[in-house]
């Protein structure tokens, strides 16, 4: 079986229907249900205030609309999909278990599809943790699994206190939400995350992240300090909502040097950097620290809903039902994990993904040289993230953080952000066929999350359309803040998205 899909052309996501009233029903029952679900779901919806479009088929990168329409699809359900759409090894997984009669729904009860899923998941652990580790099945989504590990560090040491970072982001439910940036009046400890080209510290590159890491053991070690010693850090090792920012691979050993002499549990947040997304099976394997309990969710259920939490032995010290959930043992979301992770590590899909991110990155420098509102470009593997800025000082934009010098060394000062424009160019994009996600602090970062079986071609095809979504965008009446950023049509209220 082929490693990566066949690239397959899509259709100009603009181009008009054929005449006749036969052509216009696609249209008609398309716009039909984009309105029903304005009239009845929630104000908290969020990509589909950005994204009006409404899948009925899909395949590896390619989504086609009702209305006819093909996108080529680099959201990939906000990095669920390492495999694409349907991709044939999970459908496989999926009718397997269905045609065996298996129980679907066991709780947390031992069957063959767990082992083989468990075991499988043991086999991608980095070394270190794997020999000496314990898996906790939680509710379906990544931020149940963030409580459990918050939960679990909590029971562990006998504290409460958590340190996270400024710019992340955990999850919805409360105490993920607690550890994530922008969370108000909470008991969490926020340390500087290293950004280097909003740099908190003014400098950037490595001694800005060097600054971070200091700080941060200082003010675990100033008596005065106000911070008693904290049951947990959490940190992701590359920061995805917060803007695509990777965290430096010595910061990354800092922080766990830091944790480790303190004793304080370090907590690894894997949700999307997981299954060979940054070019690493797991993200942490580029600095070569092991964490003592990893999140993970997203990619590890081949694309059903699935979270673990993996953590040392010598942690688990839970009572029984301690953490609990109805769905921690969704069968055919583990048979689709087993089969996505054994299909990644056996094809080296994650060193596809650094090999082939690489070239979209110097690719999208390229792009950047050319256009001045790219402020920065960054990333890891297939996790890309372009930042978008304005350098004529037009209403609406986010000012830059103010600075007392130039940075040293690291690159000029950062432009005020332009989530107008991050706005208008993932419109454009959508008329273009290419489906982009827009996130970082500002809202004004682009990002690709494509999925790890994407070819060359398909690469080259997203960075084409993405091109000449931006410099249309560049011409658009949202860039100057003339106007508000594309509605929703079917609610007439603001777009956004969030993981």
């Amino acid at each position: 079986m082929a490693v990566t899909e066949p690239a397959q052309a899509a259709e100009p996501a603009d181009r008009p229907p054929a005449d006749g009233p036969a052509a216009d029903r696609p249209t008609v029952a398309h716009e039909g249900i984009l309105r029903r679900q304005s009239l009845r779901e929630s104000a908290a919806r969020t990509y589909a205030r950005s994204l009006p479009i409404v899948p009925v088929r899909a395949r590896g990168l390619t989504i086609e609309g009702a209305d006819g329409r093909r996108y080529l699809d680099c959201l990939s359900g906000a990095g669920t999909l390492a495999l694409g759409h349907n991709h044939p090894v999970v459908l496989e997984a999926i009718k397997k278990v269905i045609d065996s009669g298996a129980p679907l729904h066991v709780l947390d009860l031992a069957t063959p599809v767990k082992d083989a899923f468990t075991t499988e998941l043991f086999a991608t652990l980095p070394r270190g943790l794997a020999d000496d580790a314990r898996v906790q099945f939680c509710g379906p989504a990544g931020t149940d699994a963030v409580e459990a590990a918050l939960k679990l560090v909590r029971t562990a040491t006998g504290r409460s206190g958590l340190l996270a970072f400024t710019g992340a982001y955990h999850g919805m439910t409360a105490g993920a939400l607690e550890a994530s940036g922008g969370a108000p009046d909470v008991g969490v400890t926020r340390l500087p995350y290293p950004y280097d080209y909003r740099c908190p510290f003014g400098t950037g590159g490595e001694h800005g992240a060097e600054l971070s890491a200091r700080w941060t053991a200082n003010l675990l070690d100033d008596p005065k300090g106000g911070v008693p010693r904290p049951a947990g850090m959490i940190l992701e090792p590359v920061q995805g909502e917060g803007g695509v920012i990777p965290a430096p691979d010595s910061w990354l050993r800092r922080m766990r040097e830091i944790t480790a002499d303190r004793s304080i549990p370090l907590i690894v947040d894997e949700v999307q950097t997981g299954v060979g997304r940054t070019g690493t099976f797991w993200a942490v394997e580029h600095s070569g620290i092991v964490p003592d309990v990893m999140v993970m969710s997203k990619a590890i259920g081949g694309s059903l809903p699935l979270a673990v939490i993996v953590y040392r032995a010598e942690l688990d010290a839970w009572q029984p039902g301690a953490h609990a959930g109805t769905f921690r043992g969704n069968q055919l979301a583990m048979a689709a994990g087993a089969a996505t992770l054994a299909f990644v590590r056996e094809n080296a899909l994650a060193d596809r993904a650094r090999m082939l991110g690489a070239r979209m990155l110097g690719r999208l420098r390229q792009l950047a040289a050319a256009h001045p509102v790219i402020g920065d470009v960054r990333g890891r593997g297939l996790m890309l993230g372009v930042e978008l800025v304005d350098r004529e000082g037009n209403p609406g934009h986010v000012p830059a953080p103010a600075t007392a010098e130039p940075r040293t060394p690291g690159p000029v000062p950062a432009a005020p952000a332009s989530p107008a424009l991050a706005a208008a160019v993932q419109q454009e994009c959508l008329r273009r066929g290419l489906i982009v996600e827009v996130g970082g602090r500002h809202s004004a970062v682009v990002r690709l999350l494509p999925p790890l079986t994407l070819t060359d071609e398909q690469a080259e095809a997203v960075l084409d359309r993405l091109a000449d979504a931006l410099a249309a965008a560049e011409r658009s009446p949202y860039r100057a803040g003339r106007t508000r950023a594309p509605l929703d049509t079917y609610s007439q209220e603001p777009a956004g998205t969030t993981c």
